[in-house]
């Protein structure tokens, strides 16, 4: 699969040599995906397909009809540009053996250098690692333009907001003042790229080119962070104990079921658990991560956490959320249960605060 700045070049060289017949794009962030799919869109209409089509994967979908797109002349003999949205990313048995099918329809279009009557396009959520592998998705990935469009790591946001601002011609100011300024915004638009880029566009409204002061993005920028268990756990690994704080509010605030959010962590603190034996045994580190399927950005943080972790940490991390899961349930937990848990706080959102400050 290409990454996005990847596919920017692949749009480059069509807009001048013409489209391929199938593009798969791929991702969760959806002004991201929108954005590529405009892209994509008007290089395809460029070269004259201007009658589109939208189809949506969703029970008793006809696979049929995805057959037929490629074959069918339209009524008015324009060039068509289909998509077909599978929100699911599961195309189900049928809808596997359909899209295997197209795919060989495509190669052997591509291979007889067919003109190009038809541009299909497939939307995807974020295919996981076990997805990758299946037969389907494997003939996509050979058959088409496969895009995977990656979310904005927290730690690349205050760069993506500059060259945002730097597009409409305005800019931070120079030094400390200005990386104070990014940093604020990427906090209050953590989490929520479309309100993010909304707030960039206010700025662009408000005040003229140039410089921003740090004032001027204070005065104007909004909180409109969303934050999920998935980031909670990433700053955890990341043992970056104010951003996990933040989000821990952020996700009280929006009434965030408690239970949910300690399952995920537990889950969390168990691989560790796992990882950290392992290792501890002579297994390698890699092959560990392979065989619990971790890939994307645990791929990059889970190492830096083992050489933080200790096995003696991590034991205690796994009684804390205990403590806390039994909190969750209106249990109580019984004196004389240990050091640990007899300093656990009466509210179980402060005790995941002091199982923060275990990973930092």
């Amino acid at each position: 699969m290409l990454k996005a700045d990847a596919f920017e070049a692949h749009l480059a060289v069509a807009k001048k040599n013409g489209p391929h017949p199938l593009y798969v794009l791929t991702g969760d962030e959806p002004l991201l995906v929108m954005e590529l799919q405009d892209r994509l869109r008007a290089m395809v209409q460029a070269h004259g397909h201007t009658e589109r089509e939208i189809m949506m994967h969703e029970k008793g979908f006809d696979w049929s009809a995805l057959m037929n797109a490629g074959q069918t002349m339209s009524l008015f003999g324009d060039k068509r540009y289909v998509e077909l949205r599978i929100p699911t990313g599961k195309p189900g048995r049928d809808g596997s053996d359909a899209i295997k099918q197209f795919c060989s329809q495509i190669q052997a279009q591509v291979n007889a250098k067919d003109p190009v009557d038809t541009v299909t396009c497939i939307f995807l959520p974020r295919v996981d690692f076990q997805t990758q592998k299946s037969a389907w998705f494997t003939a996509l990935d050979e058959a088409a333009v496969a895009v995977r469009i990656d979310p904005i790591e927290r730690s690349y946001l205050p760069n993506w907001i500059a060259a945002r601002l730097k597009n409409q011609k305005q800019q931070v100011e120079a030094g400390e003042p200005g990386q104070r300024a990014l940093q604020f915004m990427a906090n209050q638009v953590e989490g929520n790229l479309i309100a993010a880029h909304q707030e960039i566009q206010k700025l662009g409204l408000l005040y003229p080119e140039g410089n921003l002061t740090e004032e001027n993005i204070r005065d104007a920028v909004l909180n409109v962070a969303r934050y999920d268990v998935f980031q909670l756990t990433e700053s955890l690994l990341a043992g970056d104990l104010a951003r996990f704080n933040r989000m821990v509010d952020g996700l009280q605030g929006e009434g965030e079921p408690l239970v949910l959010i300690l399952w995920t962590v537990t889950e969390e603190v168990r691989l560790l658990n796992r990882l950290r034996q392992g290792i501890d045994r002579g297994d390698n580190l890699q092959m560990l991560m392979k065989m619990n399927r971790i890939w994307g950005n645990k791929e990059r943080l889970i190492p830096q956490a083992m050489q933080r972790l200790s096995a003696d940490r991590l034991q205690k991390a796994l009684t804390v959320v205990g403590g806390l899961d039994k909190q969750s349930k209106g249990l109580h937990l019984n004196k004389g249960s240990g050091p640990i848990l007899e300093k656990l706080p009466s509210d179980p959102w402060d005790g995941l605060r002091m199982l923060g400050r275990l990973f930092a």
